[in-house]
């Protein structure tokens, strides 16, 4: 069996592999940097014409302000408008404050309809004005409209190009038609909506089947009936369990009417995943948006309001020692014992946290199912509450001689641990109710009752035990 050391080395061998076939070297990051610090402006140009606008966003974001202002200068007008939709969004800020307004407006006008708003509503309210301005009236009068639904919405998630036809056609219509050059068809699409009166969704023709089928079969004998209509206004995170939930690769998005305004694809709904996913993570380590990218006053300031929380919530578990201050001074093991209890606590009740988090963003945890995660959740928290009472109980008996010591540290234990598992549990339950983000204040609450309970279980117990 290979050593770890063997299978560290095997996966660095891999990645470094990987790296050379699909993404940006290191080797190439280090020749356009030395070319641009020679100014040798057509070395970079050779460098960047064969990467995907993926990795020349990746390039941009391995970069200083400095560099990047002197790389976007040399592509100029060819800088290709997908690099935009692939970057971060700290540094898609960055970028747009190099570009002038001729070459935002032709970037836009290049997007699809969904990644041209995404870029737009992420730039400021006068810089929104001036690019909808420079953009033909067709595609303004769409792209207003997409900016007054809800943020985090389908009809800002949504492309509004897509592909219908009649449910009265055949398929050779619809194919005579997808050739003809009057059809203005997206680039990239899977499926045909096929519509009713006043443009409403009645099916979903795939092309696979529009392929294998003869001409003169009716549109309506081979889509799929019923098709998953998302609401244009339904939040994003909704639309992507649907998406998950029925294996959908497009939807066609509907308005208050039942029109079809837009649809929705596979390929956004994997941005949008992908961004939860992160914003939980985020907020359940206090912090509140991606700083990567950001300076170290941005990043400062995102991440001191959370810190601050913390401080207060660390002052209000030391009041609770503060209260047994004779105590600790009579025993000096207690002083050394406490903060095993706190900390086994609330690790504990992070793990559980983090589950019942992801199973509420997943709609896995539901009213119907609340009790019986809440009852397992406590159960499996006084189960190793148990286990780690009797070890560590020993461990405190052999260290400092008393076995009451030991009993005291191993009840305070399973107390934490129990409360651990009733916590992570109802405090995502709790705010998801009231309509908090569980993934912003579960973790500050759960540390804070984590500790306390602790520290008073222990100190407590110490107080009535020992003394």
């Amino acid at each position: 069996m290979a050593s770890v050391e063997e299978q560290t080395e095997d996966r660095k061998v891999e990645s470094d592999a990987l790296d050379d076939l699909y993404g940006l070297s290191t080797d190439v990051v280090n020749a356009v940097e030395e070319a641009l610090e020679q100014g040798e402006d057509e070395t970079v140009r050779t460098l960047l014409a064969p990467l995907h606008a993926a990795d020349i966003a990746d390039l941009l974001e391995q970069f200083t302000s400095g560099q990047r202002e002197s790389l976007i200068s040399i592509i100029g007008d060819d800088l290709d408008s997908e690099v935009i939709s692939h970057l971060d969004y700290a540094v898609r800020e960055d970028v747009v404050d190099i570009l002038n307004a001729e070459q935002i407006a032709a970037i836009v006008s290049d997007l699809d309809s969904d990644d041209a708003i995404d870029f737009i509503e992420d730039l400021d309210e006068q810089e929104q004005r001036d690019v909808l301005q420079t953009i033909p009236e067709e595609e303004r009068v769409l792209y207003e409209q997409s900016l007054t639904y809800p943020e985090d919405s389908a009809g800002r998630l949504m492309r509004h190009e897509a592909v219908t036809v009649p449910v009265s056609w055949t398929v050779g219509d619809t194919i005579d038609y997808m050739r003809s050059e009057e059809s203005d068809l997206p680039d990239d699409f899977y499926n045909i909506v096929a519509v009713g009166p006043n443009l409403t969704p009645v099916g979903l023709l795939q092309l696979s089947k529009l392929l294998r089928t003869r001409r003169p079969t009716p549109v309506s004998d081979v889509m799929e009936e019923d098709p998953k209509l998302i609401p244009v206004t339904m939040d994003q995170e909704d639309v992507a369990f649907l998406f998950r939930q029925y294996a959908l690769v497009e939807a066609p998005v509907v308005n208050a009417d039942g029109r079809m305004v837009g649809v929705i694809t596979v390929d956004d709904i994997v941005n949008v995943l992908d961004e939860e996913h992160e914003e939980d993570i985020l907020k359940l380590g206090g912090v509140q948006a991606d700083d990567f990218y950001s300076d170290v006053k941005k990043t400062t300031r995102l991440r001191f309001s959370w810190l601050l929380v913390n401080l207060l919530t660390a002052i209000l578990a030391s009041a609770v020692i503060a209260l047994f201050e004779d105590t600790l001074d009579k025993i000096v093991a207690l002083a050394i014992l406490m903060p095993i209890v706190a900390s086994m606590g609330g690790n504990a009740g992070t793990q559980t946290l983090t589950v019942a988090v992801r199973a509420l963003a997943t709609n896995e945890l539901t009213a119907g199912n609340a009790m019986r995660i809440i009852y397992k959740e406590v159960l499996v928290g006084g189960v190793n509450g148990f286990l780690f009472a009797l070890l560590i109980g020993g461990l405190a008996w052999y260290w400092f001689a008393d076995p009451m010591i030991g009993l005291v540290i191993a009840s305070a234990m399973v107390i934490n641990m129990l409360v651990a598992g009733l916590t992570g549990t109802l405090v995502p339950i709790a705010l998801d109710r009231v309509g908090v983000d569980p993934a912003i204040a579960s973790t500050v609450v759960l540390t804070t009752v984590t500790d306390v309970v602790g520290f008073f279980a222990f100190l407590g117990l110490a107080a009535i035990i020992l003394f």
